[in-house]
C-alpha cells in the first residue's frame, strides 16, 4: 500500500504550558514544551534543572518525528518505569511528536509506593497535556534553486500558486532562491522546477 505523499501532518503542542499536581504532600511541577530537536530538549532540560535545583526528581519524557521512532523516557532516580514511562504513555495516546513533558518531583516526606508513583507521573502528564493546545502541523522540506534573472517570473509564480515560503533569495544576473514547504509538496515542486529549462534544482 503506498504512502498519500500529502500525508504530512503530525500533532504537537502549540505552545508551552505548565503546573502543578500534589500528592500526599509530593509536588509534581509539569511542563509540556513543542521541541524539533534534541539539542532543544537539552536546552530545556538544562533551564529547568538550573531553576529547580533542588527538586527530588526531574522526570521526562520525549518523541520526536513523526513516525515517533526517536524518543525516550527518563526516571531520574526514580524506580525503573516509575516515571518516565508514564509520562511517555500519556504522549504516545494522544498521538503527539515533537512534544517534551518534564515533571519535576519534590519530595513531601510520604513515600508513594511504585504503584502510586506510576499514577502520579501520568496524572501530571496528562495534565501538562490537557492544559496545553494541540495543533496539526506540517512536515517541512526546502529547496534552493539556480536560475537567471528572465526566469524570475516563471519561478515567482510556482511560489504564488503552491503558497511556498521564501527563506533566502539572492537576486543578480544569476539568482539564487530557497523555498520552504510543506513535504506533501515535494513532487509538485520539482515538477514544476523541471518544466522550467533554465531553472536548476541544487539541492533539497
Amino acid at each position: 500500500m503506498s504512502q498519500n505523499p500529502m500525508d504530512d501532518s503530525y500533532l504537537t503542542f502549540a505552545r508551552e504550558s505548565e503546573g502543578l499536581y500534589k500528592d500526599r504532600g509530593s509536588k509534581f511541577h509539569f511542563f509540556g514544551f513543542p521541541v524539533q530537536s534534541e539539542e532543544e530538549i537539552k536546552i530545556k532540560l538544562s533551564e529547568l534543572k538550573k531553576v529547580y535545583f533542588d527538586a527530588s526528581h526531574h522526570c521526562y519524557a520525549w518523541i520526536l518525528g513523526k513516525e515517533g521512532i526517536h524518543f525516550r523516557a527518563n526516571d531520574d532516580g526514580e524506580p525503573n518505569h516509575s516515571a518516565g514511562d508514564p509520562i511517555l504513555g500519556q504522549i504516545r495516546s494522544h498521538k503527539l511528536t515533537n512534544v517534551l513533558i518534564v515533571v519535576v518531583r519534590y519530595f513531601g516526606g510520604t513515600k508513594l509506593g511504585v504503584s502510586g508513583l506510576i499514577q502520579a507521573y501520568k496524572t501530571s502528564a496528562q495534565m501538562a497535556i490537557e492544559s496545553n493546545e494541540i495543533v496539526s502541523q506540517f512536515l517541512q522540506k526546502q529547496v534552493r534553486l539556480k536560475f537567471p534573472y528572465e526566469a524570475m517570473n516563471e519561478v515567482m509564480k510556482m511560489v504564488k500558486s503552491l503558497d511556498l515560503s521564501i527563506i533566502e533569495q539572492e537576486m543578480h544576473l544569476n539568482c539564487e532562491i530557497v523555498l520552504k514547504f510543506r513535504a506533501g509538496l515535494k513532487e509538485e515542486v520539482e515538477n514544476r522546477v523541471l518544466d522550467m529549462e533554465s531553472v536548476e534544482l541544487l539541492s533539497d
